[in-house]
């Protein structure tokens, strides 16, 4: 019965909510606040390039709340722990498989916490790599290579992985890209033009899969 009215309340929120994007915060002492001017900027670039309506004003939820409900698209990132108690797994679930969607950017140091920690989100789903030629990479711009490389740190390839339910995209986990730090202020990174660029029509294609599909 819990289920059910969960389910229920998330699917009629989903149904009425606007355009609207979130900070996700987690527990486990990992700095779920960084990048404080990344997803502002995103908003702002989304607003003035691909026709959204986003609200400007970012919001921060946590992953146990049902506030989680009133948004489309939810953003985590970090460098370090992570921790999901049982009713923030439950609620994460029931959101994602109702419709929400979960971008993950790996701020750097930030997998080995969450990959555990998803396992108990879907204990029966696998992070697996995301196609090139699949839809994120070119729903509002095209990335005929994949995910682009905004920061070196090990000089990694970088790596988009996800997990599905019911063939729909409903976690995107951004792994050596580093978005959010393409997303900040020029001044925070000092990331030339082209390279914030290329981030921020990547985050784009984020926002407008998330709220399409």
């Amino acid at each position: 019965m819990k289920l059910f009215f969960s389910l229920f309340f998330s699917l009629f929120s989903l149904i009425l909510l606007s355009q609207d994007v979130a900070v996700l915060k987690y527990k486990g002492g990992g700095d779920w606040y960084g990048n404080p001017t990344a997803l502002p900027n995103l908003v702002k670039y989304c607003n003035d390039n691909i026709n959204t309506n986003i609200n400007e004003n970012i919001q921060t939820v946590e992953a146990g709340s049902t506030d989680i409900f009133q948004f489309p698209l939810l953003h985590m990132t970090g460098h370090g722990n992570v921790f999901f108690s049982d009713d923030d797994s439950e609620n994460l679930r029931n959101y994602l498989i109702s419709g929400g969607f979960l971008h993950i950017d790996d701020n750097y140091g930030m997998e080995p916490y969450i990959t555990k920690e998803l396992k108990k989100i879907f204990p029966n789903s696998e992070l697996i790599e995301i196609p090139k030629d699949h839809k994120i990479f070119s729903t509002a711009y095209s990335f005929p290579l994949g995910l682009p490389k905004i920061h070196e740190h090990d000089g990694k390839a970088p790596q988009a992985f996800g997990i599905f339910h019911e063939s729909r995209l409903v976690l995107l986990f951004t792994f050596e890209s580093d978005l959010g730090d393409g997303w900040e202020d020029q001044e925070v990174h000092s990331d030339p033009e082209d390279v914030r660029e290329k981030a921020l029509k990547m985050g784009a294609n984020i926002i407008k899969y998330a709220f399409e599909n």
